[in-house]
């Protein structure tokens, strides 16, 4: 299951506050803020798809991560590598490599990455 844009953006807050009341992530957002009331809609759907959990502390409600932010953007790059580079992240690597104009420095930085892996895979 995947977040909306909109839920998104408030699923970072929650991962950057790592817990908060619904007025605390009202204040994280720029302005104009949204309503409250559209950002307790979000807060109810993504509770039901199981990214947020929440404690109550009296009436209210204390929200929490209940994904990694790297987890749900592994997940997230895992189904684009399946929907359009045919499950291959041989070709996912080419095309990244090749169409997002890396610098001859970064180009470095993925090969050391990618030789630590290498290196890893062996051991």
């Amino acid at each position: 299951m995947k977040l909306s844009k909109a839920e998104e953006e408030l699923m970072n807050l929650i991962w950057e506050l790592k817990k908060g009341l619904l007025k605390d992530l009202l204040e994280q957002y720029p302005n104009p803020k949204p309503a409250i009331t559209t950002i307790a809609t979000l807060l109810k759907r993504m509770t039901d798809k199981g990214f947020v959990g929440y404690t109550l502390i009296g009436k209210s409600r204390e929200y929490y991560p209940l994904i990694s932010k790297n987890d749900y953007f592994s997940n997230h790059v895992n189904r684009l590598i399946k929907k359009f580079f045919n499950n291959s992240s041989a070709q996912f690597a080419s095309f990244f490599t090749k169409e997002t104009h890396l610098t001859e420095k970064e180009l470095k930085e993925l090969r050391a990455i990618i030789d630590e892996q290498i290196q890893q895979k062996k051991s």
